[in-house]
């Protein structure tokens, strides 16, 4: 393996969008919820193991998030768990882990990934970010990992992609990106799959630690001063002090709009590895096998009857769970939580809105 290589997994979400399975206490990242015996964060670990060495792989989580990572991953150095005391969206992430990686090692390439999506094809995705990162060492662009649409999908962003300016590089096309734009309506989202010209935007972003650096302080100066003080910290005991110190300054701003839409430096490979988000239970429906009347089932001891099209959730090992009569509903069964509701976003936010300013909040 490169010892030149770094991954970089973004592991601080709630992942309210999956309650009441996922809670502010253990949100999905850290969840089995697809049944495979690892939760998102060991399984996204695991990918990147094959591909970079493990001393190279560093998480960025919350605070309140640092003793479960340390869990889940037992082999992973405690120096490589990158702690944020408040949330701060993905550029100052991105800014903290970035100025640490190149204290030690300025010759580094990274790969940056959130840590709860599912990848159905894992030597494919490999081989691309392999090839994204050989790349990316030896240029000063910035890189992200397009998807190609299968669907006119609301709940993405998207990249459009410059289709007169391109690269070939290993068998994989990439794009100077055009233009890059946020979750749009469904008609939008369709004009977009038919023009051929735009690609989903998947979060993960391949680069050179200079590279990135270098513009984090063209384009987010007002992020990149606070961490770039950090190189007599790093690696002591010191860290997270300095840390702490520096993220109730730091303003809240993502990687996509600070730096990526602004740059003229970004391009995206076009990917195919099967490439989900699945941050609803929506998505989880739509990627899970069904039942012959349509319905998503996981759990044991779950009796479904004239139910169709619906979503059915058990967490409890020693408690049957009968449905009837349900057309199109979510059911979710936790040892403190029961919920039932119609399979419409709108009405789930509506439930979690109401949660969040009542007296109920407890239970997020």
């Amino acid at each position: 393996m490169n010892a030149n290589y770094y991954s970089v997994i973004m592991a601080g979400g709630v992942g309210s969008r999956f309650w009441p399975i996922s809670r502010n206490a253990m949100p999905k990242q850290f969840l089995d919820i697809l049944g495979t015996g690892k939760s998102f964060l060991q399984m996204t670990y695991d990918r990147f193991c094959s591909i970079i060495p493990p001393e190279n792989i560093l998480v960025v989580t919350a605070e309140s998030y640092a003793g479960i990572v340390r869990e889940q991953l037992p082999d992973l150095p405690s120096d490589n768990i990158l702690s944020e005391p408040c949330k701060r969206n993905t550029a100052p992430c991105i800014a903290y882990a970035a100025t640490k990686i190149r204290s030690r090692n300025p010759h580094a390439t990274m790969v940056v990934s959130p840590s709860d999506h599912f990848i159905s094809n894992d030597r494919l995705f490999i081989d691309t970010v392999r090839c994204a990162l050989e790349y990316a060492s030896r240029s000063d662009e910035l890189f992200t990992l397009g998807i190609e649409p299968t669907r006119p999908e609301t709940g993405y962003g998207y990249i459009q992609c410059n289709m007169k300016e391109s690269r070939t590089i290993d068998g994989n096309i990439a794009y100077k990106v055009k233009t890059f734009t946020e979750k749009p309506n469904e008609d939008l989202a369709k004009v977009f799959m038919d023009s051929g010209e735009f690609l989903w935007n998947s979060g993960i972003f391949v680069w050179h630690v200079d590279t990135i650096c270098k513009e984090l302080e063209y384009w987010l100066p007002e992020v990149y001063m606070l961490f770039r003080d950090g190189k007599e910290y790093y690696y002591t005991p010191r860290e997270q002090a300095f840390i702490n110190g520096i993220y109730e300054d730091c303003p809240s701003i993502s990687i996509d709009y600070g730096v990526m839409e602004k740059t003229r430096k970004a391009w995206v490979f076009q990917a195919s590895f099967g490439w989900t988000d699945l941050g609803t239970w929506e998505s989880l429906y739509l990627h899970s096998e069904k039942d012959k009347d349509a319905n998503c089932v996981k759990g044991s001891d779950i009796v479904t009857d004239t139910t169709s099209r619906s979503i059915v959730v058990s967490t409890e090992k020693n408690k049957l769970v009968v449905v009837k009569g349900l057309d199109n509903y979510m059911v979710v069964n936790t040892d403190d939580v029961l919920l039932v509701c119609p399979r419409d976003g709108a009405k789930f936010k509506e439930i979690i809105a109401d949660l969040t300013i009542g007296d109920k909040a407890a239970f997020l």
